[in-house]
């Protein structure tokens, strides 16, 4: 394996997943963040600069184990094996979590929904530019 390759595409994953988050999880549905702000730990006005970059730095992370994960299994660096596999390290992953948190903690259900698909475009952008890079 070429290292080079693989921490750019961790590199380049880590920053296109960055927009996915926002859109996913920041702007679709926004407003049911604001339904319950007991739950939430900083209150309307506080920054989030620490979390956001917190967030960001484990979404890179996440991004880093995908693609490790992908090579450590010897999974073929085609498109349709690499989607497969996001979407099966998703539905495993972060998918039970997500619905775990909106059983147990006042969150609204959409809110799991726009996480789930963001974990999931995550693992998507995250497979199509190992595949890529990776080939």
């Amino acid at each position: 394996m070429n290292w080079t390759r693989f921490l750019l595409a961790i590199v380049l994953s880590g920053l296109a997943t960055t927009f996915t988050d926002w859109l996913f999880m920041g702007v679709l549905f926004h407003n049911k963040y604001l339904a319950t702000p007991e739950i939430w730990r900083l209150k309307p006005g506080q920054s989030e600069t620490r979390g956001i970059v917190l967030s960001s730095l484990l979404g890179v992370l996440s991004c880093a184990a995908f693609l490790y994960l992908c090579v450590w299994a010897e999974t073929p660096f085609a498109y349709s094996t690499m989607l497969r596999m996001a979407f099966l390290v998703c539905v495993a992953g972060a998918v039970p979590i997500i619905f775990s948190n909106i059983v147990w903690i006042k969150m609204h259900p959409l809110l799991g929904v726009s996480h789930s698909l963001g974990w999931l475009a995550r693992f998507v952008v995250t497979a199509l530019i190992g595949t890529r890079l990776l080939r």
